[in-house]
């Protein structure tokens, strides 16, 4: 396994449409690996293959839990991890509800960023695992905004592309001031 760069914006490769997968293979299976590599590493919860060049359409996703043996006032440093890792392959929504809900959201791509987004509080997604065996449920809470924001990534949309012109620019100098201070990668 191997942690790849994480490409940023404003690089035009996350505004790519990624293409389906035709048929998983081992090389998509080694990407897999490594694209969960790089997610832990960074850390996140999500990432999709073009976050890391290749523009095709597969996320992987691991919302994290903290182990339920973990004391309530445990040093947040060492807190366990209980890893339920996921992977989408040509993820795509059959049906959203109405309702919606506003999450705060963040993304490796814009670091140390974060707004609030609104999408659907529950969807129906079809997709393939690292397998190629065809999935079809329905998600609510966390995953489904995360699938929705990875998602997203695979159609060339960032989470600021959500927001209004002025709170995405607001976003975007605030970004470029920390890469210029040296805060920011």
């Amino acid at each position: 396994m191997a942690i790849l760069p994480i490409i940023e914006t404003p690089d035009a490769r996350l505004k790519q449409i990624s293409t389906p997968v035709e048929t998983v293979t081992d090389a998509h299976r080694t990407l897999i690996a490594d694209m969960f590599e790089t997610m832990y590493d960074a850390p996140g919860i999500g990432l999709a293959a073009i976050q890391v060049g290749v523009a095709e359409r597969i996320l992987v996703i691991d919302l994290q839990r903290e182990a339920d043996d973990t004391p309530e006032d445990a040093d947040p440093e060492k807190i366990v991890r209980v890893k339920e890792p996921r992977v989408f392959i040509n993820p795509e929504v059959t049906w959203e509800s109405d309702e919606l809900s506003v999450y705060q959201e963040g993304c490796l791509s814009v670091p140390e960023m974060y707004a609030d987004v609104q999408r659907p509080a529950e969807i129906q997604v079809k997709w393939l695992d690292e397998q190629g065996k065809a999935h079809d449920e329905k998600l609510d809470g966390l995953l489904a905004t995360c699938l929705q924001h990875e998602m997203d990534h695979l159609n060339g949309v960032l989470f600021i592309d959500h927001l209004s012109k002025l709170k995405r620019d607001m976003l975007l100098k605030k970004l470029e001031k920390l890469r210029r201070s040296g805060r920011a990668a």
